[in-house]
């Protein structure tokens, strides 16, 4: 089939590792989400070959080049013909396309779903916008905070009686954006397994923020989240599911939720749930209208002790208490420690390649190239003789 990649080795994968090992992937250089879903790709051993612009300045699009890792980088002039047939070209070797311009601009430069399926029927073409390919915000501006308001994610988020807290960009950007997308070319792979045809995959923002919602919304179809924010079972209307501030200043998790975890919460804090302990007595923990009462009573003996003090109590017990580490010193955590959730690309810490898998592991990812620097060796390998290449570069068309 054309567009298959079985057998083949990416420089930046030269033993085959992971398993997605063996197809290409043409990522048309984007903000964000795209980067992200092809970081993902990438990682599970794909070969992704990120088309920049001509005179794209390093780092723009992905500041320290961190969801950038494991690709390699040719720089192309979208603008021109020939710089159009470059793509096109890359097309024909390729699985997947991943590109995330407004509606239509794609199929204005002339690299939309229908000129990519002339050249392979196989290919699965994926678009990450914020809105969608229609509707009446197809053609709006936006960011995540944008998508994550219009889907009802946003409004969850935050203590009863203050605003919605957006969440940085995790939930629009990469929960509902980058990561859906790779499950849904993922299953358009699947599918052309049987049918031999590749197909487009509109991956929305604001469908997939709205999708990570689908448990509240049964919480509420159930009356157990009455819609007010701030006082529901999950969103710090209990006590038990909180953050507590300790005394030196950094806070620690509480999720204990079911009872025996609560029972657990309270012994390692050495408060009593008893009712005969008097006027003393905590609130019923599912008391969620005496739940400032419990948190007061709670964060009274958080603030006691510093957070690692915290951490070493409960050390071992299922009172689902957890230090609440920054970015930055959670590659420090023993357990992060010994599961190698954290490595170091190009000098800089970051998050290891997920999931894992038994019998085709990820490779530890290298950096990813910079702007260009492999345009000449891709060329190449898909057909171009160095005379073209030359042509194409003096022309502008590449760089």
């Amino acid at each position: 089939m054309t567009g298959t990649g079985a057998g083949r080795v990416s420089p930046k994968n030269p033993e085959g590792c992971g398993p997605l090992a063996g197809l290409r992937v043409v990522e048309i250089a984007s903000l964000a989400p795209g980067p992200f879903a092809c970081m993902i790709l990438a990682d599970l051993g794909a070969e992704v070959i990120r088309v920049d612009r001509v005179g794209d300045v390093p780092g723009l699009m992905s500041p320290s080049g961190v969801l950038d890792r494991g690709r390699r980088s040719i720089a192309v002039d979208l603008k021109s013909a020939a710089g159009r047939e470059v793509v096109l070209k890359l097309v024909e070797t390729a699985d997947i396309l991943i590109e995330g311009f407004r509606p239509g601009v794609a199929e204005r430069i002339g690299i939309g779903p229908e000129d990519c399926a002339a050249r392979n029927p196989g290919l699965i073409y994926g678009r990450m916008t914020g809105w969608g390919q229609d509707g009446p915000l197809a053609a709006a501006a936006g960011h995540d905070i944008n998508y994550i308001g219009l889907s009802g994610a946003l409004d969850l988020i935050g203590r009863a009686g203050e605003r919605p807290l957006p969440p940085v960009n995790l939930l629009g950007d990469f929960g509902g954006g980058g990561m859906l997308l790779v499950v849904g070319v993922l299953a358009a792979l699947q599918e052309r397994a049987r049918s031999g045809t590749g197909q487009v995959v509109d991956a929305a923002m604001v469908d997939g923020s709205a999708l990570l919602t689908a448990f509240v919304h049964g919480m509420h179809a159930a009356d157990l989240w009455d819609g007010e924010r701030g006082t529901n079972l999950l969103d710090t209307g209990g006590a038990f599911y909180d953050t507590y501030e300790c005394a030196d200043g950094r806070y620690v998790a509480v999720g204990a939720v079911e009872p025996h975890f609560y029972a657990a919460l309270l012994d390692r804090l050495g408060l009593t749930e008893d009712e005969s302990a008097g006027p003393d007595a905590l609130p019923v923990q599912y008391d969620l209208d005496e739940a400032e009462v419990l948190r007061s009573r709670l964060a009274a003996v958080f603030v006691t002790k510093p957070r690692d003090e915290w951490a070493e109590i409960f050390a071992g017990s299922d009172a689902c208490v957890s230090p609440v580490l920054s970015p930055w010193e959670a590659h420090e955590h023993p357990h992060n420690r010994e599961r190698a959730a954290f490595v170091e690309v190009g000098g800089i810490r970051q998050p290891a390649p997920a999931p894992r898998f038994g019998r085709t592991p990820a490779a530890v990812p290298q950096p990813g190239s910079a702007c260009g620097a492999d345009t000449t060796n891709v060329l190449r390998e898909v057909g171009y003789s160095a005379a073209e290449i030359e042509r194409l570069r003096g022309a502008g068309a590449i760089d």
